[in-house]
């Protein structure tokens, strides 16, 4: 059996998760992106172009909604040229958007009044990961929906965690999973920064450390491009980062929760962005803390 999906959403990571399905015998892959180099380039991994999310969506039973935050997820499925134009009853929307809890949760009753189904699905893993379908997948819906979602799962992921029924839970995870990472990578940052202010050999550092009870993931995967100064190979952009610590700390104000180290690791993203360094790899949250002119080190 080949079931129809359509897929909206091509930037860095979804392209990627959009090959694996395109070349999925049993998936006839249908995307929109509006970018004609996505475009393009779903073409060629064997997906079909469309030039609205309407037309990607014609006769489709699922759709993927890959987009970069809640705002772009309700245009692309209740927008003009949205989804919703083409959405036959029954369908089902995994989207794959980390967006704020209270976004996701409203998309979900929406899409319910429609006669549509909801799957609250954000992902971790970064563009490796989506290359090459081992992310982590959040998901939050009816059970039953979700599983049947499988084939898809079962292409773009390692791990498909459900982690409740409603929509907004899985966003929540998503929140929680940011606001460890967000305060991990900030504090390798911060500790190479202080390393190279030392004038100590930042690999040498980093080779102590990242093999000791200090260690972390996020300082052993970022932590080599800190000691080279290499951030123009983006895995992950410290813009990332200050949209998702941005809402964890949105999270934590409507819930009245204090959360100083998340606040704390946001402004230094947010210091490196500031400066027109957004667009960088993450791991370009050490250069928030300047390094003398002359020199460096102990004195």
């Amino acid at each position: 059996m080949t079931h129809t999906v359509s897929f909206v959403g091509l930037g860095a990571m979804g392209l990627n998760s959009a090959r694996l399905l395109a070349a999925a015998p049993d998936i006839a892959l249908r995307a929109f992106d509006l970018r004609a180099e996505a475009l393009s380039a779903l073409e060629a991994a064997g997906g079909t172009p469309c030039a609205s999310a309407a037309q990607a969506n014609q006769d489709a039973g699922y759709a993927v909604v890959f987009v970069v935050n809640g705002r772009q997820a309700e245009e692309v499925i209740f927008g003009a040229g949205g989804l919703h134009e083409t959405a036959r009853p029954g369908l089902v929307i995994i989207s794959c958007v980390t967006m704020l809890p209270d976004e996701a949760a409203a998309i979900g009753r929406r899409c319910r009044e429609r006669g549509w189904h909801f799957i609250d699905a954000p992902v971790s893993g970064g563009m490796v990961g989506a290359a090459a379908g081992t992310l982590t997948v959040m998901a939050a819906g009816e059970r039953g929906v979700i599983d049947a979602c499988r084939f898809i799962f079962d292409r773009i992921c390692k791990r498909l965690m459900v982690v409740g029924d409603q929509a907004g839970q899985g966003s929540m995870v998503k929140a929680i999973n940011q606001l460890l990472c967000g305060v991990h990578l900030a504090a390798a940052g911060e500790a190479m920064a202080l390393a190279e202010r030392a004038g100590l050999d930042k690999q040498a550092v980093l080779d102590v450390v990242g093999q000791s009870a200090a260690a972390s993931w996020m300082l052993n995967d970022r932590g080599p491009r800190m000691a080279a100064g290499d951030f123009g190979s983006v895995t992950s952009a410290v813009d990332i980062f200050v949209k998702d610590l941005g809402i964890v700390n949105d999270v934590a104000r409507a819930m009245r929760f204090p959360a100083p180290l998340s606040a704390a690791a946001l402004q230094s993203f947010v210091g490196v962005a500031g400066v027109g360094m957004g667009k960088l790899d993450d791991s370009a949250v050490m250069l928030y803390y300047p390094q003398p002119e002359q020199g460096g080190g102990q004195s």
